[in-house]
């Protein structure tokens, strides 16, 4: 990415986490022990990044929707909880998956137009969000996560899912789409930009040094087994060979539109849509793009 735009993204998210009180009071706990403890801090640092905001007290209190049942899935040392419709068909399987702190129930409007066309939607909700157990989780974690329930999934209904996914799980998506996870079609909504600058901005909002947010980085890659770099957008799509549909709205906060741009240009065979007006999370509301989800998943367009 530009580093203009790696800088917007630094500057965004130190905003964000320096706006909340807590965190600004755990940042000059991390101060005090970074001087005299450097490797404790790193840890407790990567804690915090680790963890989701807003918490997942809401989403996991939130009454399972008319016509739906939750599944719970053993996955490393915790579970993960997957809304299937009652009424299954046998139609193409597509599994929809939300973005950092949010629930898979922001993912029911595109969901119902998918069920309503036929399709078999399954909505994930990814380790320490909504009804999973954990207060942690990464994105390299997610990819993992996909990589088990994609070849599961596959293998039980002997065809391979879709999948549409939202923010940082679109990143997922991509990468585990990447790697050779089993998926037939992509559909990523909003894409978030990738970890390093969202590392950057965590470092600089919660009081971090240039030496401790080295090594926080470098904490994180080892620990999770994943170089962040891979996560740019430009690898990611140099790494897609499947129908591939990117829609990002031109008003988005959250997630520069620049990040789709960048995807679609190196993906073979990737459509963006661009809307207006519906930022980062409305976009999972409307009608409309529902029904683009649906006919690109359902009725696909030969790219």
């Amino acid at each position: 990415m530009a580093d203009a735009l790696n800088a917007a993204v630094a500057d965004a998210v130190a905003n964000y986490y320096a706006r909340r009180p807590a965190v600004t009071w755990l940042g000059r706990g991390l101060a005090a022990v970074q001087a005299l403890r450097p490797a404790a801090a790193t840890r407790l640092a990567a804690r915090l990044f680790f963890t989701p905001l807003p918490a997942k007290w809401r989403a996991a209190r939130a009454p399972v929707p008319p016509g739906w049942r939750v599944e719970s899935l053993a996955f490393e040392r915790g579970r993960l909880a997957l809304f299937r419709p009652e009424a299954d068909t046998a139609g193409p399987p597509v599994l929809l998956l939300h973005g950092w702190g949010g629930a898979a129930q922001q993912m029911l409007p595109i969901a119902r137009a998918l069920a309503a066309a036929g399709a078999r939607p399954w909505l994930l909700d990814w380790p320490a969000h909504g009804r999973s157990s954990g207060w942690r989780a990464s994105l390299p974690q997610f990819v993992r996560v996909l990589d088990y329930l994609l070849a599961r999934l596959a293998d039980e209904l002997g065809s391979t899912p879709a999948v549409a996914a939202h923010s940082l799980g679109a990143l997922a998506a991509a990468a585990a789409a990447g790697r050779g996870a089993p998926v037939s079609r992509l559909v990523l909504l909003a894409p978030s930009p990738p970890p390093e600058p969202v590392l950057r901005g965590f470092a600089r909002g919660v009081g971090l040094d240039d030496a401790a947010q080295r090594r926080l980085r470098r904490h994180i890659e080892a620990s999770e087994g994943l170089l962040l770099d891979g996560f740019e957008p430009q690898r990611l799509g140099q790494r897609l060979a499947l129908p591939t549909l990117i829609v990002h709205d031109r008003d988005d906060r959250m997630a520069p539109l620049e990040v789709s741009r960048r995807l679609a240009a190196h993906a073979a065979g990737a459509e963006l849509l661009v809307t207006e007006s519906l930022g980062h999370l409305r976009l999972l509301e409307h009608a409309g793009v529902a029904e683009t989800v649906r006919d690109f998943v359902v009725r696909p367009r030969v790219l």
